[in-house]
């Protein structure tokens, strides 16, 4: 099996099915066009498959360390963004901490713990100084050196309250904590995941001795909310993360991503003026040669407004229907 990204967009017309996910400010819009029914293996056990093109029965070949299977990383992440997007849609009702220790802690365990302990000291102080309650998601991040540090993003119902930076470090009490803005973000989740997938350049470099390739300079913004520019290596940091990793946890409150099936006309008339941002097409076909399957992919943002028409019928390829 192969997956391609394709270099042109497919058309996908008014009345095509798709799939419409919508996360807050964010639309994901997801249209499959199948080219061949025939399914290229069957799964028989947990261990073996059935390749139904050659009749042959194999073994899934499983990987022994998380970080030899990228994918399943990369899919965490993409899960964590579709939460953050759905549950921040107003940066002025959240607040992005770091919570980091004074000494090279490397237990996800531990961190998790000491994070339970903070979470409820928090809780109690907001509520005892009459300050309103929040919902969270935390995640964790490893660095090269091997220790770990914990992004933690406290979510309210109204303009987040003023907390003194020394209580919170009183508060975490193992080491520095770190208050970022997030104005002038308009993807939130894709900016607060790319800390856990992207490393800068200098980071690799203090810890390893081979030649770093592939970097690109992206726009961050400070802890000031002003705009700076860095180095960094576009998913480096996934092959740090160990098999069983649990990259995140959330309270309770935290909503999913809605998810429906309807037709593309019916998609566009509920994003509105939603801007596209992101568009990609990929091509899932056999060693053979056989198209499997053509998937196109549309993000949408309704934080912007826009003519319609900048974005309107592209020259078609391969139909989406």
């Amino acid at each position: 099996m192969q997956i391609e990204k394709m270099k042109e967009n497919v058309h996908v017309f008014n009345d095509s099915h798709v799939q419409l996910k919508t996360m807050g400010n964010i639309y994901e819009v997801r249209c499959m066009s199948c080219h061949s029914t025939k399914i290229p293996i069957l799964k028989l056990y947990k261990d073996y498959f059935l390749e139904l093109t050659t009749g042959e029965i194999r073994e899934f070949q499983h990987a022994d360390r998380r970080t030899d299977n990228l994918a399943s990383v990369a899919q965490s992440l993409k899960h964590l963004r579709e939460y953050i997007n759905t549950n921040v849609t107003d940066s002025h009702k959240a607040l992005f901490i770091t919570l980091t220790y004074a000494e090279n802690m490397q237990s996800a365990e531990t961190l998790y713990n000491d994070f339970r302990k903070f979470n409820m000291r928090l809780s109690y102080y907001l509520r005892k100084n009459r300050l309103p309650p929040y919902e969270y998601i935390v995640t964790i991040e490893p660095q090269a050196r091997g220790s770990l540090h914990a992004h933690l993003i406290l979510i309210f119902q109204v303009k987040a309250p003023f907390i003194p930076h020394e209580k919170l470090a009183t508060l975490w009490g193992h080491g520095f904590v770190k208050i970022k803005a997030l104005k002038n973000v308009d993807n939130i989740g894709a900016y607060l995941s790319a800390y856990l997938g992207d490393m800068e350049l200098d980071e690799v470099l203090a810890t390893s001795n081979t030649k770093c390739k592939g970097f690109k300079i992206v726009e961050s913004i400070d802890e000031h909310g002003n705009r700076q520019s860095k180095a960094v290596i576009k998913g480096a940091r996934l092959k740090l993360y160990p098999k069983g990793f649990r990259l995140f946890r959330k309270s309770r409150g935290i909503k999913p991503p809605i998810v429906k099936g309807c037709t593309y006309a019916e998609a566009m008339q509920e994003m509105g003026n939603a801007v596209l941002t992101y568009e990609k097409t990929v091509k899932i076909a056999g060693d053979d040669g056989t198209i499997y399957n053509i998937i196109n992919y549309r993000h949408y943002n309704k934080k912007y407004s826009q003519n319609k028409s900048d974005t309107q019928e592209k020259t078609p390829i391969f139909p989406c229907q």
